[in-house]
């Protein structure tokens, strides 16, 4: 009984996907929550096409929460060779963002795109670790669903995630929620009308 007991937390604390472009897999991304509240965030991605390197992707973060808020933040993303880095710091009363161009002050309790936390849901602005956009998001529940886990059928409950920035579309993600609190999977549609789905492990 106990050993299940941990078992089952340890896996609600890390969450390794294999990435997938529509059938093709392009990599993987490895979220890792300490008891202390520090995530780290790890991907990489490569699309090849004819045998040739066509995208090339990798993220790396550290956060560190403060239960639902961000109380600070490393990332670094390079992507086809533009490479990013975004700090954000914690003041008594905001958020420091800075990604070496400009830099914002947003609310002192704010959320990344922290799929992990069930409150993910419930945010109506977000913050892009990857490039620093403050989005505007929504998310609708979409109900109960079967879809296959690990080789197995369970229930999940769905939301869909759309984000905006300066008024232009920039998300249309689906999430899925074991028990409401458990995530188990997402699927991004590209601007160009691919899938990108993430298949836990």
């Amino acid at each position: 009984m106990l050993t299940a007991m941990f078992a089952e937390f340890a896996t609600a604390k890390e969450w390794l996907f294999d990435v997938y472009l529509d059938q093709s897999k392009i990599g993987q991304h490895h979220f890792k929550l300490s008891d202390e509240g520090v995530l780290t965030s790890t991907a990489k991605f490569n699309v090849k096409v004819l045998f040739i390197n066509a995208y090339q992707y990798e993220h790396q973060a550290v956060e560190r929460w403060n239960g639902d808020c961000l109380e600070k933040l490393e990332a670094q993303t390079v992507e086809d060779k533009k490479r990013i880095n975004v700090k954000a710091q914690l003041s008594e009363q905001h958020l420091l963002v800075d990604d070496g161009k400009k830099q914002q002050k947003l609310p002192a309790c704010s959320m990344t795109f922290a799929y992990w936390n069930p409150k993910i849901v419930e945010q109506s602005k977000l913050l892009n670790p990857q490039n620093a956009e403050w989005l505007e998001t929504q998310f609708t529940p979409l109900g109960t669903e079967k879809i296959t886990v690990r080789n197995e059928k369970i229930s999940a409950e769905r939301y869909k995630l759309e984000g905006r920035f300066a008024g232009k579309s920039k998300l249309n993600i689906a999430l899925w929620y074991k028990g409401g609190r458990d995530w188990v999977a997402l699927e991004s549609t590209t601007p160009e009308g691919y899938t990108i789905r993430y298949q836990l492990r």
